[in-house]
């Protein structure tokens, strides 16, 4: 008894040193626990990345194994190299754009897709490695961010909207209400209220007890079948190296593997800004401890989930929910990453949980990036203008990307026009050109 206490101190002191607990005003117990509280707000992912993945053709059972992995992968480096309580994983938004807009608007293979996901992250890896990556965060006005952020937010939800039936096609008004009567669209409205109210109620677990809930339901009506809980993990050679490089450097494709890019850079590094603020690591000028590590981590994480089969993997923003009970240092993420390991033996789960049970976690991700419109200066039509623009043509085009271009262009426009040129950067300039020259030329080519 004695010799395992002492054991256990040992290990203890040799975490302390590693991460510097004392330093961070923490301890293993802590750290676990934050750990344990991030995992639980953020394990709905490998539910919904299947679930979304799929509908691009993707086998669900594969992704579920990929993204449990790079999840754990990405999170624990992050931990080990750069010391922060900061998760990675599959970037929600991301995922739908790749699958309803990417592969099944353009008619695009997922290989084909995933190679436009691949060189997006390379390029994000390039813009870290030349340490031009936070130059052009800051030289992107708040109104571009912030409705790159929002837009993202309403396409998510649209996604959710359609995924529970609430919202279905119509030929003459586009979109019209579902059938309020079915089974699925009421399973689907109670997931989302599970959540929010919930989230209302700060009980971190509120996405995963949704499915859970939902799931048990549709399990109960015989709406899906049960096949276990535990199992070895499938094999998952049909999309890990199965992305299509080559293919993916069409020029045609240049505008999206641009707006994977981009997206990626501002989710990312914003979200690393925030969490790393929130812990009380960052300065005044948003600087935080190993930050190069960081960026390096989660951009290679970006550009390895590519390739073994998910979509850009970004830093998670909740992992604001680990630090808000005490985590501080990458003990947190470390022992996140370990218990997304464990889940990869519960892949039954993945097969059972019906698409409906997670639309509202959608739309509660649209409502959380949707109010990041609030930073915006409505008072002032040179900023509005483009943000409304950038949040607004994301779901009423389908497209991330189209989004972003007439956001940037609209930017410059009322910028120009109301004598304020002097506030266009060099990097919006750039953006809004390429986007203008990918509009004239390379749409209008495949237009016709």
């Amino acid at each position: 008894m004695q010799q395992t206490t002492q054991q256990t101190t040992q290990n203890q002191s040799v975490l302390q040193r590693f991460f510097k607990l004392e330093q961070h005003g923490t301890n293993v117990k802590t750290e676990v626990i934050a750990g344990a509280t991030t995992f639980l707000t953020m394990v709905y992912i490998v539910f919904i990345n299947p679930s979304i993945l799929g509908a691009a053709g993707m086998d669900t059972q594969s992704v579920f194994i990929t993204t449990a992995l790079i999840t754990a992968f990405g999170s624990i480096f992050m931990g080990l190299f750069a010391n922060l309580p900061v998760a990675l994983a599959p970037a929600m938004g991301l995922n739908a754009f790749f699958a309803y807009t990417v592969v099944s608007k353009l008619g695009l293979s997922w290989q084909v897709g995933m190679g436009t996901i691949f060189w997006g992250a390379v390029g994000l890896f390039l813009l870290t490695l030349f340490q031009v990556r936070y130059w052009l965060i800051a030289s992107i006005p708040t109104s571009l961010r912030v409705g790159i952020t929002a837009g993202i937010g309403l396409f998510i939800a649209l996604m959710g909207f359609q995924n529970s039936g609430i919202v279905v096609g119509h030929p003459q008004t586009l979109l019209t209400l579902g059938n309020l009567y079915s089974t699925h669209v009421l399973l689907g409205i109670l997931g989302f209220f599970i959540i929010v109210i919930l989230a209302a109620r700060n009980i971190h677990a509120a996405v995963l007890v949704s499915i859970a809930v939902v799931t048990a339901l549709a399990l109960a009506l015989g709406d899906v079948k049960f096949n276990g809980i535990f199992s070895a993990p499938p094999s998952i050679s049909n999309v890990v190296g199965q992305v299509d490089l080559s293919g993916a450097l069409d020029v045609g494709l240049l505008g999206i593997v641009f707006s994977f890019m981009l997206v990626n850079l501002f989710d990312s590094s914003g979200t690393l800004l925030g969490v790393t603020e929130k812990a009380g690591l960052a300065d005044e000028k948003g600087r935080f401890p190993k930050m190069k590590q960081a960026l390096f981590v989660d951009s290679i994480s970006s550009v390895s989930g590519a390739y073994i089969g998910t979509s850009s993997v970004t830093a998670y923003i909740e992992s604001s929910s680990g630090v808000s009970v005490g985590g501080r240092t990458g003990l947190t993420a470390v022992v996140t990453g370990i218990l997304f390991l464990l889940v990869i033996f519960l892949s039954p789960l993945a097969s059972l949980v019906p698409l409906y049970a997670t639309a509202g976690a959608l739309i509660y991700v649209g409502i959380l990036m949707s109010s990041s419109l609030i930073k915006v200066r409505w008072d002032d039509l040179t900023e509005a203008t483009p943000a409304f623009i950038t949040a607004a043509m994301m779901p009423f085009t389908y497209s991330i990307t189209e989004g972003i271009a007439f956001g940037f262009i609209s930017y410059c426009v009322m910028k120009v026009f109301t004598g304020k040129i002097r506030a266009i950067s060099i990097p919006v300039w750039v953006v809004s050109i390429l986007f203008l020259v990918k509009i004239v030329f390379i749409d209008k080519g495949i237009m016709h």
